[in-house]
């Protein structure tokens, strides 16, 4: 029975060390990307080809995400599973969302399906599209309160905008042809405010919360692809 229960203690202490060796790692991923994420704020800048359409509403930015991937399917296809996807059949994009409502004490959210149609609904705005290649939407907010809103704001406003208080945001969904039966879907998000206080707030808010963006970044693309092979079924 001793030797029972000295294996008990070794299994609760081995458990106990891993988690706290997990945590320990979390805390220190987190605090070097929120240093790295603070030091590198302000400094993004084009990677590869610009996007012309993107950069008729924000030409300059503070921050930006851009995140591609191929797609064994047609452009056609990849556009149509771009803007049907549900991000929130994912659960990692169901516990991000949830944390950040928890750590700004949001009330809680019905059960919904999050598409591009709510995302209209919730205060974005199609600032314009290629037909069947790509979408622009945009908006301006203040993402570090809670519950910020989404203010949209026709096209031809978008650029020039400048009240104070407010980060602007445009991100995109392209589809672009790498074969009759291949494709890239691709989006990007830029950020930038307008004036030193809200720069200020979001430059805060970015470092701490960047991470949970990205990973909605990178599971919302691996879903797209995903629904785009299904409908084709060169999904494995």
């Amino acid at each position: 029975m001793k030797d029972v229960g000295r294996a008990g203690w070794r299994v609760l202490l081995l458990l106990a060390s891993t988690a706290l060796g997990a945590l320990l790692t979390v805390v220190v991923g987190w605090t070097l990307w929120f240093g790295l994420a603070w030091a590198t704020y302000g400094r993004s800048g084009p990677v590869g080809a610009s996007d012309q359409l993107v950069d008729r509403f924000m030409p300059a930015y503070e921050v930006a995400e851009r995140h591609a991937i191929r797609v064994a399917a047609p452009v056609a296809r990849t556009f149509a599973a771009a803007r049907g996807t549900d991000l929130l059949r994912a659960p990692i994009v169901r516990a991000v969302l949830e944390g950040r409502r928890r750590l700004f004490r949001e009330p809680e959210a019905p059960d919904r399906s999050l598409g591009l149609g709510q995302l209209e609904a919730m205060g974005w705005r199609l600032l314009a599209e290629v037909p069947g290649r790509e979408l622009v939407f945009g908006a301006v907010t203040q993402p570090w309160q809670g519950n910020p809103g989404f203010r949209p704001l026709p096209p031809e406003t978008f650029a020039a905008f400048d009240s104070a208080g407010y980060a602007k945001i445009v991100w995109t969904l392209a589809a672009d042809s790498l074969g009759a039966n291949v494709s890239r879907f691709r989006t990007e998000t830029r950020v930038t405010t307008t004036d030193a206080v809200s720069r200020a707030l979001f430059r805060r808010y970015w470092s701490l919360l960047s991470p949970g963006i990205v990973l909605i970044r990178w599971q919302a693309i691996r879903l797209v692809r995903a629904d785009a092979e299904r409908l084709i079924g060169t999904a494995p």
